[in-house]
């Protein structure tokens, strides 16, 4: 006995179109994320904001440079002070929200307009920038829209890589709420249909999950019309809304462990980025407190990078020196692990690990991210495993069998 041409037919067809629904809902991860976003308020946007940090960051590694070798090693340190000379930010959002306030309409006019002609004008190192505007809710919204088309107008169009944030999300309503105001601003504004790309921060419980039991992130992520590009988690005002007393506020908090786990899996393989939040700890005062700080973001770093979160925020040049040096010494470590393997799978050999095809796209991956953000070279790449060149790490990152 055999199921008929029908039965088969009608299974076979259903399956088609549940492929098709998860193919559209879930096309796969996106490459190229910045491995933090640095916070600076809009009233100070300056294209020499990155080497203004840049300049203060390398002042701080220099005092610590004993710290810093013995967190990561010299090569590693040396590295990190290369890349703070010629490319300190990668990812820079100038903010108008709470590292902002309220200045009146005025001021907020000419300080977005003078924003948007910044963004444009940064240099090509600063691969992503944007703004983190107000609030789209019943007292700030107005203000928000007009500061977002005040950018606009002050660079021109939509500059290269510009993103914004919409932060104080609580229900799925917003997401869609933010598309239609894309849609109208670029009628409005004679741009691109579809240019417009936007990060929501999850800084609330009822962002995570819904008054009916739902996963809001999820739906959020799905209700964005494929413009949202990340989800930012926001530390203080998710813990605070969790009832978490101020001294034990943190990234580490079970509760922000919580919210970042759902909100990675609501982001799995959609093309949505999660950058985890920050850290109010900057590394001044006396020595023994910048040192104290200095190795709590190195620790804080490694720890959500472990956990599968590429990106934080900074809050100021200090944090630069610890983000580059737990990124590099990350992927560097990483490289030492994945390599060996790629190579080994390439050349179709056995050993103790067995790796197949899923595997073998997560250690690419990884080695990837690792030249994507400079933490080593591709001849460092082959020098592990010779049949690993960049354009095979490709195609095993996307799962293809390599043309060797």
């Amino acid at each position: 006995m055999t199921l008929s041409p029908e039965a088969l037919g009608g299974i076979g067809s259903r399956l088609q179109a549940v492929d098709a629904e998860l193919a559209r809902r879930y096309p796969g991860d996106r490459p190229g994320q910045p491995i933090h976003t640095a916070y600076a308020s809009g009233a100070d946007a300056s294209v020499d904001l990155p080497r203004q940090w840049g300049s203060a960051a390398l002042e701080l590694a220099e005092s610590q440079r004993d710290l810093l070798v013995a967190l990561a090693g010299e090569d590693v340190t040396a590295r990190v002070f290369e890349t703070l000379r010629e490319r300190p930010i990668q990812d820079l959002r100038l903010d108008f929200e709470d590292g902002y306030g309220t200045r009146g309409d005025e001021t907020e006019d000419r300080d977005a307009l003078e924003a948007g002609a910044v963004l444009k004008a940064l240099p090509a190192e600063v691969s992503s920038r944007g703004i983190r505007m107000k609030g789209l809710t019943t007292v700030e919204w107005a203000r928000a829209v007009r500061t977002l088309e005040k950018v606009l107008e002050g660079a021109g169009g939509v500059p290269e890589g510009f993103v914004f944030t919409v932060p104080k999300i609580r229900h799925a309503e917003q997401a869609d709420i933010t598309v239609s105001l894309c849609e109208a601003i670029e009628s409005a504004h004679g741009l691109a249909a579809g240019s417009l790309k936007f990060e929501l921060q999850i800084e609330s419980p009822q962002a995570v999950i819904a008054a009916d039991g739902t996963v809001a992130v999820a739906q959020l992520i799905q209700r964005s019309a494929g413009r949202c590009t990340g989800l930012h988690y926001g530390t203080y005002d998710y813990s605070a809304a969790c009832g978490i007393a101020p001294k034990f506020q943190s990234l580490e908090h079970p509760v922000a462990d919580h919210a970042k786990a759902v909100m990675q899996a609501a982001a799995a393989t959609t093309g949505v980025w999660v950058c985890d939040g920050s850290t109010q700890v900057l590394p001044l005062g006396t020595e023994e407190e910048v040192r104290a700080a200095v190795s709590r973001h190195f620790r804080l770093v490694t720890r959500s990078l472990e956990r599968g979160y590429y990106q934080g925020w900074d809050m100021g040049p200090g944090h630069l020196v610890t983000r580059w040096l737990a990124t590099f010494a990350f992927y560097r470590e990483g490289l030492g692990v994945a390599a060996p393997r790629i190579g080994r799978y390439l050349d179709r050999q056995g050993g103790a690990v067995m790796d197949e095809p899923a595997t073998a796209q997560a250690l690419a991956t990884v080695v990837l991210r690792g030249l994507e953000c400079g933490a080593f070279d591709p001849a460092e790449v082959t020098a592990i495993a010779p049949k690993a060149t960049v354009e095979v790490l490709h195609q095993l990152r996307e799962r293809k069998i390599p043309a060797l």
